[in-house]
């Protein structure tokens, strides 16, 4: 049996989802951060790209949270979905992200940049230049060259193809065997720098090899499982930590292509990224929180009619089906969606961005829920996602006010 869709108004009292953006637990929408500090006691800019794809920027984004120094964010267009910013070149000539100002002054480059924090405000349990550190910082660099060595090149043959996977699983042994050394999950005996340099880039292995590679780092290295399953207790990782969904397909742009191997395993894991189930994926181990369909529901409230605006579908056409969905993940009744309102569900399904947009979970529910409505239609699919350039997520599109 189905039912109607709710309407805009009775689905907002369905939520009153809210979070304290300046003082709260570490989210993607903020623009000051002060955690329970005076607004004077800024002396930080963070320059971060919109979407929160900047594995870069989540480095300083993780430190300046870990260290509750409080800071502004400016968020900057990436080039790969959009143009830069004139008035960033002014400060940044080359549009390179992330950057800072701190007391004035322009710094670049990530670890510049950590560095310079550490000067002002102290280190993060542990020094970037550190006896201890030095070795594991070129240990992340060594395991970053050997991904880039099987994602973004086309192997020549099988063989070729083995050896690029042998090579990187030979370089992550080593990580696992540093992850041994401490008696706790942490690179060193607590928490620290070390794990925050880690974080980007092994978040992004771990979502793109299961998707073009058919390999589960999370799930295949005990240790690596155990220091992600750390990383999750800190809701300063949570804050910033996107899903397999979101990196699988923003990654191309911003690397020069990922190369699939065609491999059995990896279509199944393909297949299961973009179209569900997507609960039980290896990409967050946390409990659910219990307010996560409110969360969902609130935040495409709030965007609703731009959300509709820049989708292919028919506005009204897709305003119902939207509402559709929405009852669903809020009920757990059908609601069938009009005729042909498929490839506009399932458009708006691709391009859920986390955590610019919600958090995980409440992107899982918000997807199932987009794909049960859109099967409910049919089986017609969007255009693929575009890999050379992600202009389809260019802020301008959404630059109108609701």
């Amino acid at each position: 049996m189905t039912t109607p869709p709710l309407s805009w108004k009775e689905l907002e009292t369905l939520t009153d989802y809210q979070i304290d953006t300046v003082n709260g637990a570490t989210n993607a929408k903020a623009r000051l951060r002060l955690f329970g500090q005076s607004e004077s006691d800024v002396r930080v800019t963070l320059y971060r790209d919109n979407h929160a794809w900047c594995p870069y920027c989540q480095k300083i984004w993780l430190w300046l949270e870990e260290k509750q120094v409080p800071y502004r964010i400016e968020k900057v267009t990436m080039f790969c979905y959009g143009e830069k910013e004139s008035w960033y070149k002014r400060k940044v000539p080359s549009g390179m992200l992330p950057a800072i100002e701190l007391d004035g002054r322009i710094i670049k480059e990530s670890d510049d940049i950590l560095i310079a924090l550490e000067k002002v405000f102290g280190p993060l349990n542990q020094g970037m230049k550190d006896r201890g550190v030095l070795p594991l910082r070129q240990l992340e660099r060594l395991l970053f060259r050997a991904w880039c060595s099987w994602l973004c090149y086309p192997a020549s043959s099988s063989r070729q193809e083995q050896r690029n996977r042998e090579q990187f699983t030979q370089v992550v042994a080593k990580v696992e065997q540093a992850l041994a050394q401490t008696l706790g999950p942490y690179f060193l005996d607590n928490f620290g720098i070390v794990d925050v340099i880690f974080t980007p880039y092994v978040e992004r292995m771990n979502a793109s090899l299961y998707y073009y590679k058919g390999y589960s780092m999370r799930e295949e290295n005990p240790r690596f499982s155990a220091w992600f399953d750390a990383m999750e207790t800190r809701p300063t990782y949570r804050g910033t930590q996107s899903d397999f969904h979101t990196h699988v397909h923003d990654l191309p742009p911003q690397m020069g292509g990922c190369w699939e191997n065609g491999e059995p395993q990896m279509l199944i894991n393909k297949a299961r990224v973009n179209n569900g189930p997507w609960f039980g994926l290896p990409d967050v181990g946390y409990p659910e929180p219990e307010n996560s369909r409110e969360e969902a529901l609130q935040n495409i409230i709030k965007h609703q009619t731009n959300i509709t605006r820049v989708n292919p579908a028919d506005d009204k056409l897709f305003d119902e089906a939207l509402r559709c969905a929405l009852t669903h993940m809020m009920t757990g009744k059908e609601c069938v969606p009009p005729p042909n309102s498929d490839v506009g569900l399932r458009y708006l399904r691709d391009r859920i961005n986390v955590p610019r947009d919600m958090s995980i979970y409440a992107a899982k529910h918000f997807r199932k829920s987009l794909e049960k409505t859109a099967a409910l239609a049919g089986n017609e699919q969007p255009e693929p996602l575009p890999t050379r350039h992600r202009r389809d997520q260019n802020p301008l599109n959404f630059a109108m006010k609701n």
